[in-house]
This record gives C-alpha cells, structure tokens and sequence, in this order.
C-alpha cells in the first residue's frame, strides 16, 4: 500500500510541475522579446528603457508592458496593474517599495503566504512573492496596521513592495501561482 501511495504522489507533483511549466511557457509568449529573460536577463532589457506612459492619464497602463493576464509593476512609477485577458486593467494603484527593487524583465508568481512577518519586522498579509536580489526576497504585500507609522532600519534590505489592505486583497485574489509580474522601468 505504501509504494502505490508513494506513487500516487509522484504522478501528481509530476502533473503539477508540467501545468506550472506549461503555464510558464505561455506567459513568456505574450511578452514582448525585451522584457524576456527574468532575473537573469541580458544587459539590454536590464537597463530597458521607461515603458511609454499616456501623460493625459498616469494610470493608464503603459504600452510595451505585455499582452493577456498579468501583473505590471512600474519601478520607477511604484505602481501596480492588474491586467485580465484582453489587456483589461482591473485595478491599478500605487505602492510603497522596499529598498531593493527587482530588475526589469519578466517573473512568475512563485509563492504566497497568507501572513507573514516582513523584513522590517511589521506583520503583513496577502504575501504575493516572484522572484529574490541578492538574497533578498521581492514580493507584494499589505502591512496589518500597526497605527506606528513605523519604517525599517535604512541599512536593512527590504523587498516588500507595500500595498493598501485593501489594494493586497484584490493582488491576493488575482495573482495566484503561476500569474506573469512584468517589471517595467
């Protein structure tokens, strides 16, 4: 009983990493060649230019950001986009990074925690990670308010990118594993 069990599990977690390489596979079709290449992207998309913005409307999502459903997350600009198929923004918002920014390119959502503590030691929710700098983590979430105000140590390296509770609910229910986060300038 206990090899057919063994089995069993196998077979799964063989059928769940093919759908999550699979989903992968199509993501990275939609987006276009200079953002390819994730963390390990070439000199050409690291340093990709700003992404062209619609000055009438600074929340209009901004072109060369992608195709289908994704998140889009201006570095530059610290706002969020949640984009469904058809290139329909379902919300946009602004955030608060932490001290180390990801580089421009494209990940996946790799993980998610409901609660968490984060970096700077204030407990956040809605914990929404796709990639890590140097050892430091990125990720989206929402701090539970602690009413303090309080900011992390300035030589402490943070990859939170801090949202409103209820701007993470709307990430937390759209950004499941597997979900593209395109990082623009």
């Amino acid at each position: 009983m206990a090899g057919s069990s063994s089995g069993i599990v196998a077979g799964l977690t063989a059928a769940a990493l093919g759908t999550v390489g699979f989903l992968a596979y199509q993501a990275q079709a939609t987006v276009p060649a200079a953002l390819r290449g994730g963390p390990e992207a070439s000199a050409s998309a690291a340093a990709a230019k700003k992404a062209p913005r619609n000055r009438d409307d600074p929340t209009a999502l901004p072109g060369n950001s992608g195709s289908g459903e994704r998140v889009v997350y201006s570095v530059d600009d610290d706002r969020i986009w949640l984009v469904a198929p058809g290139n329909r923004v379902q919300r946009t918002f602004p955030v608060r990074p932490g001290s180390v920014d990801p580089p421009p390119g494209i990940y996946w959502v790799t993980s998610r925690s409901n609660m968490a503590t984060g970096t700077d030691g204030l407990p956040v929710e809605h914990v929404v990670r796709f990639t890590s700098v140097d050892d430091v983590v990125i990720g989206f979430s929402a701090a539970v308010s602690s009413g303090s105000g309080e900011m992390a140590e300035p030589s402490v390296k943070t990859g939170g990118i801090r949202e409103g509770r209820a701007d993470g609910d709307a990430m937390w229910r759209f950004a499941t594993i597997g979900v593209p986060v395109v990082v623009i300038r």
